[in-house]
């Protein structure tokens, strides 16, 4: 991972907390969209320990799956000019998305809460073992060099969150942020707007803008981020 802390001089701290939203405009769905489905899956059967226990085959199609729809999408405008922000800005992006959208648009600093498709590791145990990439299937019997089989990369539901704490440090030394495509309802992500300076910059961009509970005031951009995000730069030419 790059030095996310690393300050070049005399540039603003920009972080960015992104979700499933902007991933949504380049192909890719989020069970949120369907009622607790995803792509015609219960959450419980796929994404939490005990349902990889119970059937590891079903949990590892429905990743691999995944997988290919992940490299089959594509960087969409606002991945782009997120990515082109980092000219300018010392941008960090803290993102709830397992794709790596935000890569391929170019962004250089990117912390992955919930995992990465393209990353298998060891099913040991609560401690992440022998993490490697992987392009193709994870298929049942390809086994950790500690014998146990490989599980996608992914923090799934009811298992802790490692990259909590560091998400919080980066929050904590924003000048400018940024909310975009998530609808704050997973925690602990959701809780991380909560570690922001008071003098921060502070917006909010979604076509459905969540609601935010406490006293911080969030320059709101109600619009889909591939059209709001240009909203977001001409508010920043104009502060800057």
């Amino acid at each position: 991972m790059p030095d996310i802390f690393y300050d070049p001089p005399n540039r603003s701290r920009l972080v960015v907390l992104s979700g499933a939203g902007i991933s949504a405009e380049s192909g890719l769905k989020t069970f949120r969209d369907s009622d607790g489905l995803w792509m015609g899956y219960n959450i419980e059967d796929v994404a939490t320990p005990r349902a990889f226990q119970r059937d590891p085959q079903l949990v590892l199609d429905f990743y691999n799956m995944r997988r290919r729809d992940v490299a089959n999408a594509q960087p969409n405008e606002a991945h782009i000019q997120l990515a082109k922000l980092e000219e300018k800005y010392h941008v960090t992006i803290i993102t709830q998305n397992i794709d790596d959208l935000h890569e391929r648009a170019g962004s250089s600093r990117v912390l992955h809460l919930h995992g990465e498709i393209f990353k298998m590791r060891s099913s040991a145990g609560p401690d992440y073992r022998h993490i490697t990439d992987i392009r193709g299937d994870i298929k049942l019997g390809d086994l950790a060099p500690d014998q146990t089989q490989y599980r996608p990369h992914i923090v799934w539901f009811e298992e802790a969150v490692p990259m909590i704490e560091t998400a919080a440090e980066i929050m904590q030394a924003a000048d400018i942020f940024l909310l975009v495509g998530t609808s704050l309802q997973v925690y602990p992500a959701a809780g991380l707007i909560h570690y922001l300076p008071e003098d921060a910059l502070k917006f909010v961009l979604d076509k459905k803008v969540p609601p935010i509970q406490g006293d911080q005031v969030f320059t709101i951009i109600e619009k889909p981020a591939t059209e709001g995000i240009h909203d977001f730069l001409n508010c920043l030419q104009c502060i800057m």
